[in-house]
């Protein structure tokens, strides 16, 4: 049995990138199971992660949720922590899944650093499980790159195999510099670059939805336009000479903006739109919900201040659910076209 560990920081598609390959496993005829030894659940009320449910899915799992999601943990995960019992649970539940596989995918929690504290943190467990890390790279800018080196260098450092790393959902502008730059500033530095998935409009990019469950708050109008995409991220908070040249060129965009911002907000209800989400707990003037309404776009009225909101949607990232054939199958297609599959079958041989 071969434990593959997919990493990255939230939002990066790591889900994505592993319902894809364990499609692609089983296709070479290999036994596939997944497992996620630490769940990290924001919200109040949920109580299942959406990954495993996803994964028991797509590979037919027999095992219970609570054995592929032995341990879940919340903002707050001291008060209630015991070492140990955790991690014999972990072990325990490891054995459970791997039972028959030919090859455990492991799945990360929202960063690598999550409970390092307690030492739950990808490396640790890297160590426990005897996985091999792949790290999946958000790339927004050169920072990511940045970021990408020094996780690498940390898990090398670590003395834990990696393998290789992923460019995912590489927006079209930085194609050709992910190609021609990126990769071979990580090949100078001794890493691999296993692939290069670019971003595919109404896969990689979220629903309305989606940043509704972030948030939470009021729908005050477009129930019905939900699975709209989000693409981009405005902020209302300038005058509205200025907003107008951001508002033209950023499409399908979500326009965060207080509530009693009405003139902003009419504006961006001109141009491509997806959602309008109005900070504060303020209600926005009746003109703005009737053509709000009108053009088809919905409304979120959050309490949250502007600063908090842009942090949360910050971490939202497009879902495949259960159901999803298309995404499930497009997931497929990104390991197929772009991705050097049998180099990672390969090492994990090794």
């Amino acid at each position: 049995m071969k434990n593959l560990f997919v990493l990255g920081r939230a939002g990066s598609g790591k889900t994505a990138v592993a319902v894809g390959l364990a499609l692609k496993f089983k296709e070479m005829g290999y036994k596939v199971a997944y497992f996620k030894p630490v769940a990290n659940l924001w919200g109040t009320g949920e109580k299942k992660d959406e990954d495993a449910l996803l994964m028991k899915h797509v590979l037919d799992m027999p095992q219970n949720h609570d054995d592929i999601v032995p341990h879940i943990a919340g903002p707050s995960y001291l008060s209630t922590y015991r070492y140990n019992e955790t991690m014999d649970r972990l072990l325990a539940a490891h054995e459970k899944i791997s039972a028959g596989a030919d090859i455990v995918i492991t799945g990360g929690a929202g960063h690598p650093y999550m409970m390092s504290t307690l030492g739950l943190d990808a490396a640790t467990l890297a160590r426990r499980l005897n996985a091999a890390i792949m790290y999946i790279i958000k790339i927004k800018n050169d920072f990511s790159l940045d970021e990408a080196v020094f996780m690498n260098n940390y898990f090398t450092g670590q003395n834990i195999t990696t393998i290789g790393n992923i460019f995912n959902n590489v927006p079209r502008p930085l194609l050709a510099k992910t190609e021609g730059i990126y990769k071979q500033r990580l090949a100078d530095r001794g890493y691999r670059t296993l692939g290069i998935i670019p971003a595919r409009a109404g896969f990689a990019n979220p629903t309305v939805a989606e940043c509704y469950e972030a948030l939470g708050g009021e729908i005050l109008t477009g129930e019905d336009k939900m699975d709209r995409p989000v693409e981009d991220l405005i902020i209302g908070a300038m005058t509205i000479e200025s907003a107008l040249g951001y508002l033209r060129r950023s499409p399908n965009k979500a326009f965060v903006t207080g509530g009693d911002r009405a003139e902003l907000a009419l504006a961006a209800l001109e141009t491509s739109t997806s959602v309008l989400i109005l900070t504060g707990g303020l209600y926005p003037d009746v003109k703005v919900i009737a053509r709000a309404s009108e053009k088809g776009v919905p409304i979120l009225l959050v309490h949250y201040d502007t600063y908090t909101t842009i942090e949360k949607l910050a971490e939202v990232s497009r879902h495949i659910r259960p159901g999803d054939r298309k995404a499930i199958n497009t997931a497929k297609e990104n390991i197929d076209k772009y991705v050097n599959w049998q180099e990672i079958v390969d090492q994990l041989k090794k």
